[in-house]
């Protein structure tokens, strides 16, 4: 399967389309009935309804080890049932996390021309977009996004990163770097629990050659929100994501027992769910879980999701401590290029890519 070159059709930046002051949106943004926000019951977590785990991890390094193992407890659980849960006292910055938001308000609020610079392919998504999948006369969402890589440090490349505001460059290269070294602390509690050894998962991913990227979400107004999503249901293809939500618009939500759950995002919280190669490495333990994003009528909305991934070229299979005659593995091994190259070519489609077709033979 070879990756295209360009986009079937022309790029319309749904960020203009917002701007241009239309009372409706083109249809080529308006979901099927099955799958639009009123489609399945949605509980809203704002009005005190259910919400995913809230984790602290102040306590996890102060000695206690009481508190420790209740600590790790819960993000088993919240790994094993959930797929999701926002974690504070998490070690980065709440200062360097507002000006990585603010930054990149920044620059989706700069002129077209200077966001154009920028624009993206389907080759490789780094830069400036506003669609995923190349299938022609697709139903897109509605939302505009930054993609750039930061690991291996031989795809990072600053010329590709925007140059402006004037500060970008240097908030991305201290963001990311921050959440690298919480992914890391992340990978070994999550080996941890399931009887590992702590460097086990991190190992399995790559050790130190891992992948690591950055997409930027910007969602502008919608004057249709109850017939379009902002970013259409998915499960994650890669290993980790930290997400760094807009405080002050909740949008997104986790699919669970057939009911949409909208988050409400704790102060300076990261929200963390499993992706599919952790789901496939855990043998199933670790669920990777469907996600959207719904869009609002009366605010924009920006969210920063930092992926942390297996070294693409690396066979990830279900880790052979978690097979037994018990529990067999659920999976076959293959490359994470393998595996997003088709994520890249269909575009978001729920869980299909961890479907019956892609799970070992009983």
């Amino acid at each position: 399967m070879n990756s295209p070159k360009d986009w079937p059709e022309p790029i319309i930046r749904v960020q203009s389309l917002s701007e241009s002051g239309s009372s409706t949106i083109p249809d080529r943004y308006i979901k099927p009935p099955s799958e639009r926000p009123s489609s399945a019951p949605e509980i809203e977590a704002q009005a005190g309804g259910i919400d995913i785990p809230l984790i602290d991890f102040q306590g996890l390094n102060n000695g206690d080890e009481k508190l420790r193992k209740a600590i790790l407890n819960q993000i088993f659980q919240a790994c094993s049932d959930w797929g999701f849960f926002q974690v504070i006292n998490h070690g980065v910055s709440p200062q360097l996390m507002d000006r990585a938001r603010e930054a990149w308000y920044g620059f989706f609020h700069q002129s077209m021309e200077v966001k154009q610079i920028y624009a993206n392919s389907p080759k490789t998504y780094e830069g400036y977009g506003s669609r995923l999948g190349v299938q022609k006369g697709a139903i897109l969402d509605w939302g505009d996004y930054y993609f750039l890589h930061y690991l291996p440090c031989s795809l990072k490349d600053h010329n590709k990163w925007p140059a402006l505001p004037s500060d970008l460059r240097e908030v991305i290269d201290e963001y990311s770097s921050a959440v690298v070294k919480l992914c890391g602390s992340l990978m070994k509690l999550l080996s941890i629990n399931l009887g590992l050894g702590e460097e086990i998962l991190q190992n399995a991913f790559g050790g130190e050659d891992i992948g690591a990227c950055l997409r930027v979400n910007f969602y502008p107004k919608c004057p249709q929100p109850e017939l379009a999503l902002g970013l259409s249901s998915h499960s994650d293809p890669g290993g980790l994501t930290v997400l760094l939500p807009d405080e002050n618009v909740a949008g997104l939500q986790v699919r669970r027992d057939n009911k949409w759950i909208t988050v409400k995002p704790a102060r300076h919280a990261f929200i963390v769910n499993i992706g599919d190669q952790m789901q496939i490495l855990s043998n199933a333990i670790y669920k990777s879980v469907e996600h959207r994003v719904i869009v609002n009528s009366d605010r924009e909305r920006i969210s920063l999701a930092f992926f942390y991934n297996p070294k693409s070229d690396l066979l990830i299979g279900p880790a052979k401590e978690v097979v037994s005659p018990d529990r067999p593995a659920l999976y076959p091994a293959m490359t994470f290029d393998e595996y997003r190259l088709y994520i890249r070519m269909k575009g978001p489609k729920g869980k299909s890519q961890l479907g019956e077709s892609q799970k070992c033979p009983t």
